[in-house]
């Protein structure tokens, strides 16, 4: 007689199942229903196949496509399969490598047989067809365990190199697993090795939820040196809808490209001879700038005190300080040089001083706080710096403005004691929240917990994480509306950190504005205070930062706002065009008092149809254009267009000043509008 196990399931239930049994037994016994929405399951937690037996008493939660996470995830995952599968049907002896999901879908890496031409986006129609075929053929997707000499000894046979390589790579310990898309060893039944889990079938896909995207160079494990692959990427959903609203998504974010939008309003632009840094054009650095005083003018509003730090460093510093050991290949390092007397070129010398270009602000502001004899009255000091850094990315992730080389931050550092962290986070909370208003922006809150590698004692740890935890509930933002979220191991090495991730116009999220306690820092760096007691203490170093850089946040702006940018950010506001030559005279005289009324505005008096000029300057994202003419002149008042409206309202010069100039203050410089009065008691006089 077989064992029975008993099953618990999430209403608190429990079922008694034979030896031998799967969670895919478990749907059934509850009802065909659900035996046909299950996709996977959770035994004790972990994710696996629903037909992966039970070896005993266990916890399972079933998961359907109502658990849409991890089922766009599993579906994700299957769609890379059915890809490799479709391509080497179509293409014997096309050698596949790795396949994962990602965020919006998947990809896989192959290499073309040598018979052909590595894969291009013209073959994309008949992989699609090839994986809609092998979907509607409902296969299903069978695990099985292997020995890593028969999982070798497979590959060789079939000439597949990368993956006998990889599996003669792998831990000994590690269990080899493979995956067949059909009947075990039937003829045409596929194999791939994966850990899994999978779906049941292939039929569980979506034939109209994918959809190849492109095709692009990768290297065998990443490395230059190894083999050149084509990686074809696919984005995969679970339904026809989902994936139509992701290619409408795209579509719009094409529209919104800050690097399309940026050549067309001449703000920016990016060249070889500074690769991964920002030309700003006369236009760009108005906003640059609009936003500069802005963050000024917020961060003074709460007691910050700026400052100005050196861009290079020595080497030194950096060690002590924990970057050089960890940080050392982002960083532009300087060796001091001596002349070579033989051929007059540069030779670095044995004893030469490393320097580097900081690639952030936080030592240099660590020296700041350790001139002079600081006290615990001198606590909290809030220091900001507008901040030029420099990282060495990868050539290949740089991308516009959101990933640059050179780049500036609106950083800053709070010296705390410790029973000053929680408030002093919580009012940085409250600081960011009215800055991401201001913008429109609404966000998620995060908490990035303690990464596998890090410095600090565990109950450092524990301490800095539950002061964050306690600082966001005082501000009212560990809530669900907020989108509160932890996430273990993201923090930094040396560091938790909130996370602000804002959502954009088209439902797009970025992550920003970030504050870090840090007790690593003021410990390696030596920095300390006398306290209240007359000893020296160390005190608590809270990074934080709003925008996170000026050149990522444009570019989310730029996006965000599809270019047409708030009128207080326009790098011209406002444009007076005329349409006759008669009127030239009125509207420079009008273009005068616009600019002493503080308006950024440019005259267009050109001989040109008035809709050529309305057409250019809406192009241009101009938020006001101001028509005048004869009558105009005579009566004087202007005809303005907003942007994005259809009609123009005519109205006195004086009013338009005035409307104008309300539209382009900063809305941190607007008078706050008072709450509404309570309505008085019924029978009391208001």
């Amino acid at each position: 007689m077989s064992e029975m196990f008993k099953i618990s399931l999430p209403d608190g239930s429990v079922r008694e199942m034979p030896e031998g049994s799967t969670p895919g037994d478990v749907a059934a016994a509850i009802g065909p229903g659900l035996a046909k929405a299950a996709l996977a399951a959770k035994i004790d937690g972990e994710l696996v196949d629903l037909s992966r037996p039970f070896t005993g008493d266990a916890s399972l939660a079933l998961v359907t496509a109502k658990d849409e996470a991890e089922a766009l995830d599993l579906a994700r995952h299957d769609y890379a399969h059915v890809l490799a599968e479709a391509v080497q049907a179509l293409w014997p002896g096309t050698q596949i490598t790795f396949g994962p999901s990602t965020d919006d879908g998947f990809y896989y890496d192959v290499m073309a047989p040598a018979s052909r031409a590595p894969f291009s986006m013209d073959d994309l129609p008949a992989i699609e067809d090839k994986m809609r075929e092998i979907i509607r053929a409902d296969k299903p997707l069978v695990r099985e365990a292997w020995s890593r000499e028969q999982l070798i000894a497979k590959w060789v046979e079939e000439g597949e190199t990368f993956k006998a390589e990889w599996a003669a790579q792998l831990p000994d310990d590690q269990e080899l697993t493979v995956y067949w898309s059909g009947q075990p060893h039937s003829e045409g039944a596929w194999l791939d090795m994966c850990r899994g889990p999978h779906l049941p079938s292939t039929g569980k896909l979506d034939p109209a939820a994918f959809k190849l995207m492109r095709v692009a160079g990768a290297y065998w494990r990443g490395d230059q040196n190894n083999a050149q692959l084509t990686r074809i990427y696919g984005t995969g959903w679970l339904t026809k809808k989902q994936l139509n609203a992701h290619l409408t998504r795209l579509e719009e974010a094409a529209k919104r490209d800050h690097r399309k939008l940026g050549a067309e309003m001449d703000l920016f632009h990016l060249q070889q001879e500074a690769h991964g840094s920002v030309f700003w054009h006369p236009n760009g650095y108005v906003i640059y700038r609009a936003l500069e005083d802005y963050m000024r003018r917020a961060v003074e509003s709460a007691d910050c005190k700026e400052v100005k730090t050196p861009q290079v460093m020595d080497a030194r510093q950096w060690e002590q300080s924990g970057h050089w050991g960890k940080y050392r290949e982002n960083m532009f390092v300087i060796p001091d040089e001596t002349p070579n007397t033989e051929d007059e070129g540069p030779l670095v010398s044995d004893d030469a001083e490393w320097m580097a270009l900081k690639p952030m602000n936080c030592p240099a502001h660590v020296l700041i706080f350790k001139q002079g004899i600081k006290s615990y009255r001198d606590l909290p000091l809030r220091i900001v710096e507008n901040g030029c850094c420099h990282r060495n990315e990868p050539h290949g992730a740089l991308h516009g403005l959101m990933r640059v080389r050179q780049f500036t931050q609106d950083d800053g550092h709070i010296f705390c004691r410790e029973d000053q962290i929680v408030a002093e986070t919580r009012a940085f909370c409250e600081l960011a929240d009215r800055v991401y208003k201001h913008f429109g922006f609404t966000y998620a809150i995060k908490l990035a917990l303690r990464p596998e590698k890090r410095f600090g004692s565990d109950e450092m740890w524990d301490k800095a994480e539950e002061e964050l935890r306690n600082a966001v509930a005082e501000a009212g933002l560990a809530t669900p509306e907020y989108g509160w979220e932890e996430l273990p191991g993201e923090g930094a090495f040396y560091a938790p950190k909130l996370e602000w991730h804002l959502t954009d116009a088209i439902g797009r999220t970025w992550q920003v504005g970030t504050i870090q306690s840090d007790r690593v820092l003021p410990e390696r760096l030596d920095a300390s205070y006398i306290g209240e007691d007359g000893a020296r203490h160390r005190p608590v170093m809270l990074h934080r930062a709003i925008f996170g850089s000026y050149e990522r946040f444009i570019g989310i702006l730029i996006e965000h706002f599809a270019g047409r940018l708030p009128a207080w950010l326009a790098p011209v506001q406002a444009v007076v065009a005329t349409i006759i030559s008669d009127a030239d005279s009125y509207a420079s005289e009008a273009v005068a008092k616009l600019k002493a009324a503080g308006i950024r505005v440019e005259a267009d008096l050109r001989n040109e149809k008035i809709n050529y000029k309305v057409r250019e300057h809406s192009l241009a994202k101009v938020p006001y254009l101001l028509v005048v003419g004869a009558r105009e002149a005579e009566e004087g008042t202007v005809a303005i267009r907003t942007l994005g409206e259809q009609h123009q309202k005519v109205m006195s010069l004086e009013e338009a000043i005035a409307l104008l100039k309300d539209a382009s203050t900063p809305p941190d410089l607007k008078p706050a509008v008072p709450a509404p009065a309570a309505a008085a008691p019924e029978g009391v006089e208001a």
